[in-house]
């Protein structure tokens, strides 16, 4: 019988149990040292998270870049409008009161003869401060509160049900004309306060969900059973996979926020002269709308742009960070 070739790798699979483990850890070795192995990452790639997938995903969709970019600018002309314009808002002439557009005055003026451009730029910051601070603490209040119950259960979580309840049984415009009406502060903190104290119920409600979800799964069942305290479950396993859903919603609700204020603004009962709101100029120039439509369609225009951008960045958000939607 004619000898076989010699052959390295018949040489090490060929020499019993020992040989096959040999080829085994040599087999190991080379996909550990290819970058494209079968589980298609070696050891140089860093598994990637569901932030680090959403923040890919978002980087690619022209959406989240349009708003972004739109709400980038309006939190800079909210900082530092004296950047975009020079004039004050409260700098009035009433000999152009309802001019239209001028040099230096593109978008004309009031009627106080106020210049219309400046007060839509000065507008930008009320909009934004009170976006911002209203989700801030709708999200933190609602969060936490939500969270808690869903965690504890039991009678926690059917009183913070019925507590919801109560508060979404109550019309948000109303509730504003009521209780805003007897403020007599001239802050934006008010308006701020009451759309706290109306808006937290929703973001209770789904980081609830999303707590009641997480506590499922196994490795917080792991975690309790290796003797984690409640505490550090919450944190450092529980919120970090259930605040995904309180980001989107949040990020929907700011742009809700900023027509509210300017809703309320234009009822009478939100912000009130000498501020500078773009519910305020709408309300000031809904009676000249046939005869200086301008006064009207700036501040009008400013409104919703902002509300829209911020909208669009929710949903971005929320198609990013949903794995379903993939």
């Amino acid at each position: 019988m004619p000898e076989q070739p010699y052959e390295p790798e018949g040489a090490i699979a060929g020499t019993g149990m020992g040989g096959a483990m040999d080829l085994a850890t040599a087999e190991g070795e080379t996909l550990e040292r290819t970058p494209g192995g079968p589980a298609g990452t070696g050891p140089q790639q860093k598994p990637r998270s569901l932030w680090s997938d959403a923040w890919r995903d978002l980087r690619r969709n022209p959406v989240f870049i349009i708003s972004a970019v739109v709400i980038l600018f309006l939190v800079f002309i909210s900082l530092w409008p004296s950047a975009i314009t020079w004039m004050s808002p409260l700098k009035c002439d009433l000999a152009k009161a309802q001019e239209g557009s001028q040099p230096g005055h593109p978008f004309g003026f009031d009627g106080q003869g106020c210049d219309v451009y400046t007060r839509t730029v000065y507008g930008t910051r009320t909009s934004v401060t009170v976006g911002v601070c209203a989700t801030l603490g709708v999200a933190l209040l609602g969060s936490v509160l939500g969270g808690l119950a869903g965690f504890f259960g039991g009678v926690s979580d059917s009183f913070l049900s019925r507590i919801t309840d109560i508060f979404f049984a109550i019309p948000v415009v109303l509730g504003g004309l009521v209780l805003l009406s007897v403020v007599t502060s001239n802050t934006v903190w008010p308006v701020v306060g009451f759309i706290v104290l109306l808006g937290w119920p929703q973001i209770a409600r789904i980081a609830r969900g999303s707590v009641i979800t997480a506590k499922q799964n196994d490795y917080v069942q792991a975690a309790r059973s290796l003797g984690a305290s409640n505490s550090r479950i919450l944190l450092r396993h529980i919120a970090p996979n259930a605040v995904a859903p309180v980001i989107v919603v949040a990020t929907i609700a700011l742009g809700t926020y900023i027509a509210l204020e300017a809703t309320l603004s234009f009822l009478g009962v939100g912000l009130k002269p000498p501020n500078v709101s773009w519910g305020i100029d709408i309300s000031a120039a809904s009676p000249y709308i046939r005869n200086a439509p301008h006064m009207l369609l700036w501040p009008a225009g400013a409104l919703a742009l902002t509300v829209l951008a911020f909208i669009m960045l929710g949903d971005a958000v929320r198609d990013a960070l949903d794995p379903k939607l993939r």
